[in-house]
C-alpha cells in the first residue's frame, strides 16, 4: 500500500467523513461500471457498490487493508457481485423446484392450508429467535451463504456461527416436531 493509500486508510480509520466521501466520488463509477460487467443490471450494481462503502464505513476502526485502497475495492465489489448471483441462483433454484413439485392447475385445499399452516410454525420459529441467531439463519438458509462467508460479514468467528445455527435448527426441529405431530 503507498503513503496515500495509508493516509487516506488513516483518516477513514478516524471516523474522517470527507476522506471517506473523496473516496466514494472517486470509485463509485468505475465501480459500478465493473460490477454492471457482473451482475447486467446498473440498480444492482449501484446497491452492490453502496453496501461496500457502508460496510468499509461501518468496519471502519478494525478495517486493516493490506492491499491498495484500489484493490481492496475491486476485489470487495467482484465478490459481493459473486455473492448476489450465487443468491439469485438460489432463489430461481427454490422457485423452480416450487413450481415443479407444488404449483399445478388444481390446488388442493388441504395441502394449501398445511402450507400456510407450516408457513405460520416458521414464520413464529424464526420471529422467537435472538436477533443475531436469526440473522445468521437467514444469511445461511436464505441467502445461501457458507458459515465463514458470514463470519466475514459479521466480524465474528465460525464457531459463533456454528453455535448460533445450532440454536436456530434445534429451535426449528422442535417447533416442527410439534407441528408435525399435531397434523
Amino acid at each position: 500500500m503507498n503513503s496515500a493509500d495509508k493516509k487516506v486508510l488513516a483518516n477513514i480509520n478516524k471516523g474522517d467523513i470527507r476522506q471517506f466521501e473523496v473516496l466514494f466520488k472517486d470509485y463509485y463509477e468505475k465501480l459500478c461500471q465493473f460490477a454492471m460487467v457482473y451482475l447486467k443490471n446498473l440498480e444492482h450494481a449501484e446497491e452492490i457498490i453502496q453496501d461496500t462503502f457502508y460496510n468499509i464505513w461501518k468496519n471502519k476502526k478494525t478495517l486493516n487493508i493490506k492491499t491498495s485502497l484500489k484493490a481492496y475495492l475491486y476485489t470487495a465489489v467482484k465478490n459481493n457481485c459473486l455473492q448476489e448471483i450465487r443468491k439469485r441462483n438460489l432463489d430461481i433454484k427454490y422457485e423452480n423446484y416450487y413450481k415443479s413439485h407444488y404449483v399445478n392447475d388444481s390446488v388442493n385445499p388441504v395441502d394449501e392450508l398445511n402450507a400456510k399452516e407450516l408457513s405460520k410454525v416458521i414464520n413464529k420459529t424464526l420471529n422467537s429467535l435472538p436477533e443475531r441467531c436469526r440473522e445468521i439463519f437467514k444469511m445461511s438458509r436464505y441467502e445461501g451463504l457458507k458459515y465463514h462467508e458470514i463470519a466475514d460479514k459479521l466480524s465474528i468467528s465460525i464457531k459463533t456461527v456454528e453455535a448460533n445455527m445450532g440454536k436456530a435448527l434445534k429451535q426449528f426441529r422442535s417447533n416442527l416436531k410439534e407441528y408435525a405431530e399435531a397434523v
